[in-house]
């Protein structure tokens, strides 16, 4: 009996896995860990195609670069050994021209600014550059936006970075940055700018803030100034290899999903960022929230001349300029 009553389970679970079994499975990449806002949209968006496709479609996340570092993810997801990958728009500066645009210092004024440009017409043409080079754009999600903090002072104008030693990113646009605004960029390795800080080979750094928070940043350098001075887009995209095997209903249905998880990561991101900024107020930082821009923007016009060398690309940032 006892047998015969294990063999009725099993055969229920048996049944039960045919019966519930994805006909097609999406294999995702990202390089974030579980938990991070991007996988948790892309998560939310499996639940959703799973639930709208009657079971048929599933997609399966796999964070912590357990599909290899972003690079390696792009290049399997244009080739289509990957389905789906989350990446930051770096990787795409060399092969989709617009992305460097949009990469570009103080070229947003603001998240809501960045969200109305890539949402709108403007991010249907950059779309267009990632279908050229075999991926098909489901929706651009938020990095973040990168402002200055230090050990020495508030930043609250321009003047107040004279002079200043500052690390960032390891790019000719952000060394050329730094000395349109009067300071100093010192490139170097992210785990060494805790102790560059601490010992004074460096003034500071520029990070968003959860990134600031989770770094230990905050306990070295209390200065934290919302300049915004890059507001990121980050770009969710199938493989065009599989897009071409869907149903035309299929690939609705994830353009569907897919926009509708945009707004689903940009509100989990809004409270990461509101966690981490009261999470170093309380252990003693100071948030410089009220600061005028416009000198900081205006400052960028020798950066912007530097890089900014096509008519096309020229209009494309007149074009962003000018959306309100």
């Amino acid at each position: 009996m006892k047998m015969m009553t294990s063999l009725l389970v099993s055969g229920a679970v048996l049944a039960g896995t045919a019966a519930g079994a994805c006909e097609i499975t999406l294999r995702s990449a990202d390089t974030h860990p579980a938990g991070y806002p991007t996988v948790e949209a892309v998560k939310w968006m499996g639940e959703q195609v799973k639930e709208k496709s009657g079971g048929r479609i599933c997609i399966e996340v796999f964070p912590a670069s357990e599909l290899g570092e972003e690079k390696d993810a792009i290049e399997q997801t244009q080739f289509g050994v990957i389905d789906m990958v989350r990446a930051s728009f770096g990787p795409f500066n060399n092969l989709v021209p617009e992305t460097q645009v949009v990469s570009l210092p103080y070229i947003f004024r603001s998240s809501e600014h960045m969200h109305k440009v890539m949402d709108g017409p403007i991010g249907g043409e950059i779309a267009k550059g990632f279908e050229a080079h075999d991926l098909v754009v489901l929706g651009y999600y938020d990095g973040g936006a990168r402002s200055f903090y230090n050990k020495e002072k508030p930043i609250t104008k321009i003047e107040d970075l004279a002079g200043m030693k500052f690390r960032v990113m390891q790019s000719d646009v952000f060394v050329d940055m730094m000395s349109a605004l009067g300071a100093n960029a010192t490139p170097m390795p992210y785990g060494e700018v805790y102790s560059s800080i601490e010992t004074g080979v460096i003034d500071g750094a520029e990070n968003n803030p959860p990134s600031y928070d989770t770094s230990g940043h905050f306990e070295v350098a209390k200065y934290y100034t919302l300049d915004e001075h890059l507001i990121m887009p980050e770009v969710l995209a199938l493989s065009k290899i599989t897009w071409d095997k869907l149903s035309p209903e299929d690939q609705a249905l994830l353009q569907e999903v897919g926009k509708a998880s945009v707004p689903v990561m940009r509100e989990l991101w809004a409270a990461k960022v509101k966690e981490s900024e009261a999470k170093v107020e309380a252990a003693g930082a100071q948030i410089v929230r009220d600061i005028d821009k416009a000198p900081f923007i205006a400052a960028m016009e020798p950066v912007y001349a530097k890089y900014v060398t096509t008519p096309e690309l020229q209009d494309l940032v007149a074009r962003i300029k000018a959306t309100e």
